[in-house]
């Protein structure tokens, strides 16, 4: 399911899912991304309100009593500022006679409309989720085919001055009254504080709530670097991913069980997995859909996500370079990134660089040729119109960084003039001016070196 907003994409789903940097549009695996957040060298700070809301919505007729969930969200860009005090409002006038809407605790409604109430507003990340959550029913008389629309507004206080508004008249859920086979796929809870090597069993229950059989169900299981199967199903076909993504594996499953409404279905034995040495944050990524090219009434309890945490390290380390030459001579100085492991590191619900390589240019050179992810900033960080000559640069290392791999950045310098021991900081950073610190580095000091022009020799 694609994300919903019209101009900043975020999963429509209940979490977002394994995947990709949120420029992406889709990788091979169908994997979704999370937004951007907005960066945090701009001289002139902006954020933006924005509103996670499925663009439909199917309703069973005649289904399953506990209705149909509909959860929206509220989130920002910049998490340099702090939003809070939320406003969402709802308008449900356009679905009068296709569905009953139930609101939840933190709306207050009054007639067709009402206001919900989001008292801290989050940016897009791995802990996001949905806070305002309502429950549909197609309503009584309601026939197959019968929709609407339900539209949502939103403010909140916060941002450059002091109150944000989403963009105007640009959500809405289109709610449609259908029959059909509709799969539910259990919610699972987070394992934390594991180790490597340990193995674990995942719980899959699968539930039919809509009012026709589904002529069984494909599964889809897609696990990230640090995750191994141990099940294998005879009948699933499994592959590695990767490529422009971070590697993961992937098991597409088709099981001829037909499941009638109100039946359940389990896999044929338990789904065992092995968090790897390398493991830190791992997620297994599970999706379904009815067989035989039914088409699932409600999917959006067709996904889920298993997570698991490891007690794990990864040693992040800039690496510097020494170099030399005369005046009007050009050197090229290597700077780099490296991750020493034995963890790999993957933002794969935010889809954020791992890190990002800070380099401020030493005195006395002019930076002539710039690598492809560096973007030239002021000597504070600010914006700098000029690729080259700039005196500082950022440069965005890809969302996921394996053990025992290195990115290098090689800069050309040309030497204006020679200044002896002329130095240039070299710094991790997690796209900010100042030094990062990651929870999971056991050695921080590493994280800062230079880049050393013209050292004196060693007497």
């Amino acid at each position: 399911m694609r994300p919903v907003g019209p101009v900043r994409p975020v999963s429509a789903g209940r979490t977002a899912r394994l995947g990709v940097r949120a420029a992406a549009a889709a990788a091979a695996a169908g994997l979704l991304t999370a937004g951007l957040a907005a960066p945090a060298f701009a001289q002139e700070q902006t954020d933006q309100l924005w509103i996670q809301a499925p663009s439909e919505q199917n309703l069973q007729l005649g289904g399953a009593s506990e209705g149909s969930p509909l959860d929206i969200g509220l989130y920002h860009d910049n998490d340099n500022f702090t939003v809070t005090d939320g406003r969402l409002s709802v308008d449900i006038s356009g679905v009068a006679g296709v569905a009953d809407v139930t609101w939840p605790d933190n709306c207050a409604p009054t007639g067709t409309t009402a206001v919900c109430t989001v008292p801290e507003v989050p940016v897009i990340g791995d802990a996001y989720s949905p806070q305002v959550h309502l429950t549909l029913r197609a309503a009584d008389g309601a026939a197959v085919g019968a929709q609407g629309r339900i539209t949502y507004a939103a403010v909140a206080t916060g941002g450059p001055d002091g109150t944000l508004e989403a963009p105007y008249d640009s959500f809405d859920t289109t709610v449609k009254v259908g029959s059909g086979p509709d799969l539910s796929l259990g919610e699972i809870a987070p394992a934390k504080g594991l180790q490597p090597g340990d193995v674990r069993t995942v719980p899959f229950t699968v539930t039919n709530k809509g009012g026709e059989r589904s002529e069984g169900l494909t599964a889809t299981f897609t696990a990230s670097y640090g995750l191994d199967f141990l099940t294998k199903y005879a009948e699933c076909t499994y592959k590695a991913l990767g490529g422009d993504y971070a590697p993961m594996s992937q098991a597409t499953c088709s099981f001829d069980q037909v499941i009638e409404p109100g039946d359940s279905f389990a896999l044929p034995t338990p789904l065992r997995v092995a968090l790897a040495a390398h493991a830190y944050a791992e997620r297994l990524d599970i999706s379904i859909e009815p067989g035989n090219g039914a088409t699932d009434l409600s999917d959006e309890d067709n996904y889920t996500i298993a997570a698991f945490t490891a007690v794990n390290t990864a040693d992040f380390e800039a690496r510097g370079a020494q170099v030399a030459g005369g005046a009007g001579e050009t050197v090229t100085a290597e700077l780099g990134f490296r991750n020493n492991g034995p963890a790999w590191i993957g933002n794969l619900g935010s889809g954020d660089p791992v890190a990002a390589v800070d380099f401020t240019v030493p005195e006395g050179a002019t930076v002539t040729s710039v690598p492809a992810d560096c973007e030239p900033r002021t000597l504070s960080g600010g914006y700098h119109p000029q690729r080259t000559g700039a005196p500082r640069y950022s440069c965005e290392m890809p969302y996921w960084a394996l053990p025992d791999t290195a990115r290098s950045l090689p800069f050309k310098l040309r030497i204006d003039r020679v200044v002896p021991d002329a130095t240039g900081r070299v710094m991790l950073t997690t796209g900010g001016s100042s030094p990062a610190t990651f929870p999971f580095d056991p050695q921080p000091a590493n994280n800062t070196t230079q880049l050393v022009l013209n050292a004196t020799p060693a007497v």
